[in-house]
């Protein structure tokens, strides 16, 4: 098996960070073409392809498996100076995680109170698509809905987050009226996260029926989204823990009593022996036991 020099995955590390051979010449003390030669000299090494020279400039494939390493011996590297006393720096411990934005919202917060001594930096994305920044080298873990895990990473189950469709009680009247709801959400009007958010479609095949209604209403944030189905612009797929409280001061009501939807949802985070990151899964999956759904 042949060796990975340090120096050369480092210069990688920072032309992705950078975005530019220039940038990360700079980043890094040395001349543009000093980089040029050690990411080629990498590349000669393993035989791939790693970077795409574009702007800014993108890891391939094999590049990000290069990339996730690199993070990965940077995050060993700080621990150990760490355990040594000899980190000198005076920085705090940064750990970036990838969490939904429901999630965030609503139970997630909480666990990063639980940790001392570690500064996070949370990159907010949907469940389904948080693996794909851990699979980059991104982030160092992630709330997720996928349960198979990333390669070099860990996965354990977090539980259950349960959504309600719901809406406002004058949109019901107004567009149920006596109607089934089959026949009334294929067109009445919905609140959308964002163009990659299926949610409120798949509900809408659960009964029976292709899609919801092309009149969409596209709200990117969590407590954005629930504001605009109590303000009455559309229906929409609730987070229990926010639709709770709405039901019971009666600005939601439940379109379709004793429906839900359950998402699983998963903590991923890098395969290392990393004191910050096993203090982070402890906090997040000790709240996520008390907030989520077993």
């Amino acid at each position: 098996m042949m060796d990975l020099p340090v120096e050369q995955v480092r210069t990688l590390l920072a032309v992705v960070d950078e975005g530019t051979f220039d940038a990360a010449a700079a980043a890094l003390h040395v001349t543009p073409s000093a980089v040029s030669q050690r990411v080629k000299a990498l590349e000669q090494r393993t035989g791939r392809v790693l970077l795409q020279r574009a702007k800014p400039v993108r890891p391939t494939e094999s590049g990000a498996v290069l990339v996730r390493f690199a993070r990965q011996l940077a995050r060993l590297e700080r621990d150990a100076w760490d355990e040594l006393g000899l980190s000198g720096t005076g920085e705090p411990t940064r750990v970036s995680v990838a969490v939904n934005a429901d999630s965030l919202a609503t139970w997630f917060l909480p666990s990063l109170t639980r940790v001392a001594g570690l500064c996070f930096e949370l990159h907010r994305e949907d469940e389904d698509h948080t693996a794909a920044l851990l699979r980059e080298g991104l982030v160092m873990a992630a709330v997720t809905s996928s349960p198979e895990p990333v390669p070099g990473c860990t996965v354990r189950p977090l539980g259950r987050m349960r959504y309600l469709p719901a809406a406002a009680p004058q949109f019901a009247r107004t567009h149920l009226a006596g109607r089934s709801l089959p026949d009334v959400l294929p067109s009445a009007p919905v609140v959308v996260f964002d163009r990659k958010d299926d949610f409120q479609d798949g509900f809408v095949r659960r009964l029976g029926h292709g899609a919801a209604g092309p009149f969409r209403h596209y709200v990117p944030t969590s407590e954005g989204f629930v504001d605009a189905v109590t303000a009455g612009l559309g229906w929409g797929m609730v987070p229990e823990a926010q639709a709770g409280p709405l039901l019971t001061e009666g600005r939601l009501v439940l379109l379709a009593p004793g429906e839900w939807v359950d998402v699983s949802l998963y903590w991923q985070q890098w395969k290392l022996d990393s004191p910050a990151l096993a203090a982070l899964a402890e906090a997040v999956t000790v709240t996520a036991a008390a907030a989520l759904r077993r």
